[in-house]
């Protein structure tokens, strides 16, 4: 994030409800590319992908694609941009898209579905994905399990929602965080596998919601398809 927004945080806790909800706590950690840079070392990770806040504001969105492109300039190869976007406005959120993909975004995201005040089978996210589609574009949704404790930021989009989306677009790639809520689980299912062909799990914040023997499962079943996210700067990679 930028450092003129994160010196904003209070005014954003009041303009952005679900910033407010992840970040009115002042020991929530906010970061900047060199905090990035550094954890990163820290943690052996040679390559991130790399992405600001989906606020429901155009210009915040814009103002962290441009902060988030400059990084990937000044470390080629070791920051890969994703562009945030919020699709309950289309228009706006297609002209970014293409802004950022032109500019060598790799791809957009993350998407907030509660956050950013739509849901992922109401047909708000058609137009972005037709825009993922022409650039060939992964495309990285926030999705949490329904099931269990509370916590800030838990919203109302699990597995089934993500399901049907993937449903509606299956030409997409698609990239579901936190599991998918659970989603791999259901690859069990044969049909289930099969409408899921082009849909990926991230593993961000797995230390917060699940037992290490998650890694163990998903693996034996569809290791092609997990990709390793740590929910930086909440959780170090």
């Amino acid at each position: 994030m930028p450092p003129d927004l994160r010196a904003a945080r209070e005014r954003l806790c009041r303009d952005e409800p679900w910033f407010g909800l992840l970040y009115a706590n002042p020991t929530a950690r906010l970061a900047g590319a060199e905090d990035l840079a550094l954890a990163m070392d820290a943690g052996g990770v040679a390559t991130a992908l790399t992405f600001g806040f989906a606020f429901r504001d155009a210009g915040r969105c814009r103002a962290c694609n441009d902060y988030v492109l400059q990084a990937a300039r000044d470390a080629p190869g070791r920051v890969v941009p994703f562009a945030v976007v919020n699709p309950a406005d289309p228009r706006s959120a297609c002209a970014e898209a293409r802004r950022c993909l032109e500019s060598g975004a790799a791809g957009i995201g993350e998407l907030m579905p509660d956050g950013q005040r739509f849901a992922l089978d109401d047909g708000v996210l058609d137009a972005v994905l037709e825009v993922a589609r022409a650039y060939h574009a992964p495309v990285l949704i926030h999705v949490n399990e329904r099931l269990g404790h509370p916590y800030a930021g838990k919203g109302t989009q699990g597995p089934e929602e993500a399901y049907r989306l993937a449903l509606r677009h299956p030409e997409n790639v698609l990239i579901y965080a936190h599991w998918g809520g659970g989603l791999p689980f259901y690859e069990l299912m044969p049909e289930v596998r099969a409408a899921l062909h082009n849909v990926y799990y991230d593993t961000a914040a797995s230390p917060l919601l699940y037992d290490d023997a998650i890694y163990r499962h998903a693996m034996a079943w569809a290791p092609s398809k997990v990709l390793f996210g740590s929910d930086y700067p909440l959780v170090a990679p």
